[in-house]
This record gives structure tokens, sequence and C-alpha cells, in this order.
């Protein structure tokens, strides 16, 4: 017995004239799952999920811009915030003809698409949070310690430990730390290769300083967030590899203080819980979606 695995599809659009690079999969008429990767990876980091639900549903992954294979305007070109990054993913769908989606969030992806939210809260049938952060308990206190001094001031001596979050040996940490030693073999280091040479591109140290820093907006936005939890009720899933030091485990009980019935599911992984349980979380979000979202109008 066999199955059909849907082919994922590498496509671009162009978004105030540039190049937004992005993978697709699944019908054209079922609905759709909008996948916001994070620091410092693209879409790469969906690629052992999509296939596992293109079945059922359409899914959508950008990269963001100055990310993967998007275009990277120099930071004297364009602004790079959260907010404009957010602006820039409501008018990506808008592009593709997207009324209603409901989002997948993971790091950086997580203040992009609750501010996505936050505008258009009409648009959104449910979120899937995989170490998606929203609350002040979810920010890991070592972690953070550079990023906030880097927020309180920006100077040379602060900027260079947050240098050193992009280069390969803070990524390949990113993807370790908190992975226990049964699964540490699942890790492809390949992927870590891969966004190490994406983050060594010219013109990276000032988009990525420049959006780091911004960090404090992120911050600021939580009470709105959590806000908009309130009043929306909007379905949520959290699958949260309980092992991430940046995003701790806290981050993802706290959802239940605003949304009740919010399911939370900690697995015995890391900050990139997808490289080792792909499998599991696409079960997950399968049972999720297709209890709390219709397949069909």
């Amino acid at each position: 017995m066999t199955s059909t695995v849907l082919p994922t599809h590498h496509r671009t659009v162009k978004v105030r004239d540039h190049e937004i690079a992005y993978r697709e999969a699944g019908p054209a008429d079922a609905p759709v799952l909008l996948l916001l990767h994070g620091f410092p990876t693209s879409s790469h980091m969906f690629r052992d999920l999509i296939p596992r639900l293109a079945d059922s549903y359409r899914l959508i992954a950008p990269d963001h811009l100055g990310f993967g294979l998007s275009a990277a305007p120099s930071a004297a070109d364009f602004d790079y915030t959260f907010a404009e990054l957010a602006a820039l993913t409501a008018e990506f769908t808008e592009a593709l003809g997207l009324d209603r989606f409901a989002l997948y969030i993971q790091d950086y992806g997580s203040p992009i698409g609750l501010r996505l939210a936050l505008a258009h809260p009409e648009r959104i049938t449910a979120i899937i949070s995989q170490n998606g952060n929203a609350y002040d308990e979810g920010l890991g206190t070592e972690a953070w310690a550079p990023v906030r001094a880097l927020i309180e001031e920006r100077t040379p001596e602060t900027e260079e430990p947050v240098r050193a979050i992009r280069s390969l040996d803070g990524i390949r940490w990113q993807y370790e730390t908190g992975v226990p030693a049964e699964y540490r073999d699942l890790l492809d280091p390949g992927a870590w290769h891969h966004d190490a040479a994406l983050m060594a591109r010219e013109g990276q140290d000032e988009i990525q300083l420049g959006l780091i820093a911004d960090h404090g907006s992120n911050f600021a936005l939580y009470p709105a967030f959590q806000e908009y939890f309130r009043t929306s009720r909007v379905p949520l899933l959290a699958v949260w590899g309980e092992g991430d030091q940046v995003f701790v485990p806290a981050g993802a009980e706290a959802f239940r203080r605003d949304l009740p019935d919010a399911e939370i599911h900690l697995l015995p992984t890391g900050h990139f819980a997808l490289e080792t349980h792909a499998p599991a979380i696409a079960a997950l979000i399968g049972d999720f979606l297709a209890r709390r979202v219709p397949l069909r109008p």
C-alpha cells in the first residue's frame, strides 16, 4: 500500500517590488495554513512538516524579507522592524488572495504573525504556536540578557555578543540546546550550516542587529497580543520544545491564562522542534485543525 505525497512548489511573488520566496503545497481550495519562520532560518524549517499536511491543507511558507531566498535589501533601503515585516507579510497574503488562514508561528514568526492578527483579526482561523512567545515569563533569562542590553543601549560593546548569536556556533547552539541525547542524531547538521551561510551574506550584520534591537517593540505589544487572545477566543495549539532556553515552557503554559481552551503540548526537544518531532507535531496539528477549523466552508 502506498500513499501519495503532494509536491512542494518553490515560488516567488513581488511585494513592494521585493521578491518574496515561498513554499506552497496542497489543494488550492483547501483551508490555508500560513507558516511563519523564526530567526535565523527560513521556510526551510518547514521542509519536513509541509508534506505531512498537504493532503488536507494548503500550506504557504514565505521567507521573510532579508531571510532565506527572499530579497535582502540593505538596512539603508528597507526599515527592518517587526512592524514593517508584519505589514509586508499582510501584503504578501493579499498578493496571493488569502483572506482566511490559520497561523503557524515560531520565534520571529510570533510577533510578525500576531501583529498581523491584531491588524486583521477576521482573517485568522486558528493559531499554532511552536515556541512562538507572547508572554514575559516565556523569555529565558540567560538567553535574553545580551538582547536586553542591546535594547537598553546600542553600542559596539552591546552589539558584539549579539553578533555571536548568528555565527555558526551560535546557530548550532539554538538547534542542539535542550534536545535530549536520544534525539540528537535526528538533528540534521545541514540545517544550521544552511542558516549560517545565509546569515553570512553581505548586509546581514546591519539587518539582523536592527531586528534584534527592535525586540523591545515586541515586548511592548505583549499586553495587546494577550488582549487579542481574550477578545477573539482564537483556537490555539501550542506545540513547544520544552528544552528551549530562548522561549521557555512557561511561555506555552501562559496561553491558558487568556485562552482557557488552549491546547498545550510540551515535547522532549528544543527550540527547533520540527527537526526532531515533525511527525508528532504534524499529527497534533492535523487533529487540532480537524476539530477546531472545518476542512471546508
